[in-house]
């Protein structure tokens, strides 16, 4: 069977810069843009829903389709914690003629673009500063104190791989960061 490819479009950022809110209104924008959902070995959080937040494997199905390399790329986010990218998720994306959208974790989406060279647009969204991203991970008000202090340590070795990317969008004003990645996805898909 002959292997369907298309190009991709990622999003990667610290948690609580906006990249979820930026690719959520990039989705509703008609550009043939289709979301890849993550496979993920934790359970579901609150409403979320499996096949449609994330396929939720649980860490020894994950663990089995790492040793089948059903995956494009995979991270041990946190300990026990797993993310990933299913060959098979893109494969559907691609055989309907769409454009891959991932919203995935740094490393993630080095690893992505890394796989996908110029087949894949890699977009850091950054926050406006260190401080305003803690206002932002404690505004959500649905995270411990440590697991604030996790993710806000975890950020700031995050921030240090901006420059790998392709192209970093400030989210500052959100009006105006989701205006430039919709420029950003169009200059890339007529190329």
């Amino acid at each position: 069977m002959k292997e369907v490819k298309g190009k991709c479009v990622i999003f990667s950022a610290p948690s609580g810069a906006g990249k979820t809110t930026i690719v959520n209104h990039l989705l509703k924008q008609n550009l043939g843009l289709e979301f890849s959902i993550s496979a993920c070995s934790r359970d579901p959080r609150g409403n979320e829903q499996d096949g449609k937040n994330y396929y939720f494997l649980g860490l020894e199905e994950f663990n089995s389709k790492i040793e089948k390399d059903e995956f494009v790329e995979w991270e041990e986010v946190y300990t026990n914690n797993f993310y990933g990218t299913l060959k098979s998720e893109m494969e559907r994306i691609w055989k309907a003629g769409n454009v891959v959208i991932f919203d995935v974790d740094v490393i993630g989406g080095l690893n992505l673009k890394k796989k996908f060279q110029e087949d894949a647009l890699a977009v850091f969204v950054k926050p406006p500063s260190y401080d305003e991203l803690e206002k932002r991970l404690r505004g959500r008000s649905t995270e411990t104190e440590d697991k604030i202090k996790q993710r806000m340590a975890k950020a700031k070795e995050e921030l240090s791989f901006a420059s790998k990317f392709d192209s970093i969008l400030v989210n500052d004003d959100l009006t105006e960061s989701c205006a430039n990645a919709i420029d950003l996805i169009k200059d890339f898909l007529i190329k």
